[in-house]
């Protein structure tokens, strides 16, 4: 499933079988990440807010003072003009900095049926000043092995369709799942997990990004390694949580930020 929270997406369906279901619900739902708890901008200060209409629908990081990187499914059929982000505040509603977006581009190999290459990168309409609560991200240049610790970290809810209104950023720890571990007989996905992907969660389940997540940084020491993408509902057992593969698909993040400074 998607781990979105537009509103646009309310009414959505299910493909593979039902397998890769939206991760979204309404802004007035609220709600966290599964298994986690509470956090401060400070800790994440490269975690944005990306907002239509004043609402939350899905996350993303800073990676130059006028450059997020989120999920390609993100911004399906949405316009740069309808977009603001919040950086440099854990309330997603106030605080920090509110900017609107110049552009966007979202890779042109996605696949919205099989989630391959579900990435974008969005422009800033100015840039932002760097502090203790907005600095940027590095990227990965490899992916974590197995078992590598990690944190996701965002604003969405603590069930698969079920929260609680919770305004304020959460963080979860969780572990690496190399592309090749998620898709064997280990998990229940099998050959849906493939190239450009990465997986992340706790023995036993109970830990995960879910909707209104889509879109957010899963880091690794201290490397964004993974940005939200899909899972089956969230924080299952045998279905870690999906996350488009950075250092797989960093090159095209290089150069399309770039073409878009040069706008």
């Amino acid at each position: 499933m998607f781990r979105q929270a537009v509103v646009i997406f309310v009414l959505f369906g299910c493909t593979l079988a039902g397998l890769i279901e939206p991760r979204y619900k309404p802004d007035d739902f609220g709600g966290r990440i599964v298994g986690g708890e509470p956090t401060t901008i400070e800790k994440f200060p490269y975690q944005v807010s990306l907002q239509k209409g004043g609402s939350h629908f899905c996350g993303g990081s800073l990676y130059s003072p006028n450059i997020i990187v989120t999920a390609a499914h993100c911004l399906q059929s949405v316009k740069p003009k309808e977009i603001k982000v919040r950086l440099g505040s854990a309330n997603y509603q106030s605080g920090g900095e509110y900017v609107s977006v110049r552009s966007l581009k979202y890779h042109e190999g996605y696949d919205s049926s099989i989630m391959t290459n579900d990435v974008a990168v969005i422009r800033l309409d100015t840039p932002v000043r760097y502090s203790n609560r907005i600095q940027p991200i590095k990227l990965a240049t490899t992916n974590p092995r197995t078992g590598a610790p990690a944190v996701v970290s965002g604003w969405g809810t603590e069930k698969f369709l079920v929260g609680s209104i919770q305004k304020i950023l959460q963080q979860v720890q969780v572990d690496i799942v190399s592309m090749a571990d998620c898709s064997s007989t280990k998990y229940k996905y099998g050959s849906q997990v493939r190239e450009t992907m990465v997986c992340a969660n706790v023995e036993g389940g109970g830990k995960d990004a879910c909707q209104g997540d889509s879109g957010g940084p899963l880091v690794s020491e201290g490397k964004l390694v993974g940005i939200v993408s899909w899972g089956n509902m969230c924080a299952r057992k045998d279905y870690p949580g999906v996350y488009s593969s950075v250092a797989d698909l960093r090159s095209w993040i290089e150069k399309n930020a770039a073409e878009l400074n040069e706008q």
